[in-house]
């Protein structure tokens, strides 16, 4: 089934004391791009997460964002005694201090470079984020992926109705295509019998023959009708599918190659109403080329 590149999804969950939280969202990208926003110290795990996220998304911007609140008794800074001492220490040998003018604010001297201490354990933590982090990012990409199917559902209607068009349009080219050369011949035949009659000439019945085939061959465009049929038909086989396989660069090449052909009916057919109709068809052609650019 076809699945649109645009979509969201959040997770989130608590492990020993610590709320984690993921968002995922994806945009149109002609390639699969990851961009991962962690905390600090949290950014050893930037790999771990684009592969997760791999294994969800194939095609399209992904950005992933993760943050996390801790609350355990594990989130204290360690104070550094003895750079605490040495400031206190020189705090006293200032005059000031020493006149009984000063009052040192504890606030203050912990603010201090030096004082407080991140957590010893970091590795640990780093260790417990990576689990946490990545169960929640598959289950975050679940969500978006949810999203992305059912905008893909509208998708495909978009695309089908626009292969209808086509397929209808280049039907009644089938059917009109014969007769192009047989009124080219009656055409031909009429102007030739007014020639002859004004200048008192005769034409051969072979020369005629001859100018009528160099025009159908000139003007056949039953090679195209049936590849441009085959295109439809391919069309039709990869939107259809029951797997998410990601089909969206093969419907895009495949628009181009039914435009090609379109063209080329285009340029061989002088008859107004087929021209008419693959002006439709070109259309209907540049829509899907436009929507599948949505696609996975």
């Amino acid at each position: 089934m076809i699945r649109s590149m645009t979509g969201f999804g959040e997770a989130s969950g608590a492990e020993d004391g610590v709320q984690y939280f993921v968002e995922v969202r994806s945009l149109n990208n002609k390639y699969f791009k990851a961009h991962i926003r962690l905390p600090e110290e949290l950014q050893g795990l930037e790999a771990d997460l684009e592969s997760a996220l791999r294994q969800h998304v194939s095609r399209g911007s992904v950005t992933l964002r993760a943050s996390y609140t801790d609350v355990s008794e594990d989130a204290a800074h360690e104070i550094n005694a003895k750079a605490l001492d040495r400031y206190v220490t020189m705090l006293r040998e200032v005059k000031a201090v020493k006149a009984g003018e000063l009052t040192i604010d504890v606030g203050t001297l912990l603010a201090l470079p030096g004082v407080l201490q991140p957590p010893a354990n970091e590795e640990h933590r780093v260790v417990k984020a990576r689990d946490a982090l990545r169960r929640l990012t598959d289950e975050a990409c679940e969500h978006l992926v949810a999203m992305r199917r059912r905008e893909g559902h509208m998708l495909l209607d978009e695309l089908n109705q626009q292969r209808d068009v086509i397929a209808k349009r280049l039907e009644r080219i089938r059917e009109l295509a014969p007769a192009v050369s047989a009124d080219y011949e009656q055409r031909l035949q009429a102007r030739i019998e007014r020639l002859v009659k004004d200048a008192g000439i005769g034409v051969e019945p072979i020369e005629l023959v001859r100018e009528v085939a160099s025009y159908a061959e000139r003007t056949d465009i039953a090679e195209e009708i049936a590849r441009l049929a085959g295109h439809i038909e391919q069309f039709s086989e990869l939107t259809g599918g029951d797997d998410d396989s990601p089909v969206g660069r093969t419907l895009d090449f495949l628009a181009q190659e039914m435009l090609r052909e379109a063209n080329t009916i285009a340029s061989k057919s002088p008859d107004s109403e087929i021209s008419r109709l693959t002006v439709e068809i070109k259309g209907a052609i540049d829509r899907i080329k436009e929507q599948v650019q949505n696609a996975e």
